[in-house]
């Protein structure tokens, strides 16, 4: 099928990237995922006002926003691209740019890790509470590393690898898909009496949408481990096997489990959100010692920048050679 336009390209999958680390998340009102949220926002209030708030609101909202927010863009781009190639380029990589959010990832443990190390507690408290839904009063600062650690794990999976891979296997299209599922189980995909219903499409599209990326972490972080003697890779690929199953959700444990196993710390621990204490189970063997040095969020950053090279090097190598071009485009 002819997708002018719309084709995954190492090019300007390199570029986009290469702008995401020079420049980060660009702040600014027209921003593909803001536009997206508010208009999710907007799209909700107008279906409760009729009374639709159940699984077929749900999947309406789903065909809404994949209508304005993936097939809109996508004509553009390829009616562009036909009158004014360069333009369809320049939004490919804009698009590109804009929805892989690994600098804004670093920047936002950055935030943690600077404070956490001169002993602000204070202000440690405050950054980890924009990344993390949990009780900030209770954590000190090992605590507020920890849930860097798990937030930088997760992420990495969310907000970078899984756009990765569907713009790898389905060009742009893919990517703004999986952006606009992502966006609605960040907002909606709550298991609460408003949305358990309204937000179950959003939800368990976005499970199946990272099931395979949060697999293929495994295996990248574990290969991102090899160069630091500190870590042990055969040790992140066990703990990853064994207790992926601990944190809740299909998806997000494999990651978390196999950086507690390669960083051979404990992660998770006592977690406390809306008053209660939710879990206290910890991640990693029993004899390992907690995570929460600065050394352990330096590693952890460290490790999670490798696996990005790792995974944009394979992304690009799986392009150049055809691989994915020959069957799908």
């Amino acid at each position: 099928m002819a997708m002018d336009g719309l084709a995954p390209s190492t090019p300007l999958l390199l570029s986009g990237v290469l702008l995401d680390l020079i420049f980060g998340d660009p702040r600014y009102g027209l921003h593909p995922v803001r536009l997206v949220g508010r208009s999710l926002a907007a799209t909700e209030k107008f279906l409760r006002r009729y009374g639709w708030q159940g699984h077929a609101a749900g999947c309406a909202l789903l065909f809404i926003l994949v209508f304005t927010w993936v097939f809109i863009p996508c004509a553009l781009v390829m009616y562009l691209h036909k009158r004014h190639a360069g333009a369809a380029v320049f939004i490919h990589v804009v698009l590109v740019y804009t929805l892989l959010a690994l600098r804004d990832l670093l920047d936002h443990v950055r935030a943690v890790k600077q404070p956490a190390a001169r002993g602000d507690l204070p202000a440690a408290r405050a950054a980890i509470g924009l990344i993390v839904g949990r009780d900030i009063d209770r954590m000190d600062l090992s605590a507020c590393r920890r849930a860097a650690i798990e937030s930088l794990s997760e992420n990495f999976v969310d907000g970078f690898l899984a756009a990765l891979f569907w713009y790898v296997l389905l060009g742009l299209p893919g990517m703004l898909l999986f952006k606009v599922i992502s966006t609605m189980d960040s907002m909606i995909g709550y298991k609460t009496p408003r949305y358990l219903r309204f937000g179950w499409c959003g939800a368990r599209l976005d499970d199946l949408l990272v099931y395979v990326p949060a697999r293929l972490a495994w295996f990248i972080l574990g290969l991102a481990a090899l160069p630091f003697p500190e870590c042990s890779p055969r040790n992140g690929w066990r703990i990853g096997l064994l207790q992926h199953a601990i944190v809740p959700g299909p998806n997000s444990g494999w990651s978390e489990a196999t950086m507690a196993g390669l960083l051979r710390k404990r992660l998770l621990g006592p977690i406390w959100k809306d008053g209660e204490l939710v879990t206290t189970i910890w991640l990693g063997r029993a004899e390992d010692a907690e995570a929460g040095t600065d050394n352990d969020l330096t590693q952890a950053m460290s490790l999670i920048k490798a696996a990005s090279v790792i995974s944009v090097l394979l992304s690009a190598v799986l392009l150049s050679g055809g691989l994915i071009r020959q069957r799908w485009f």
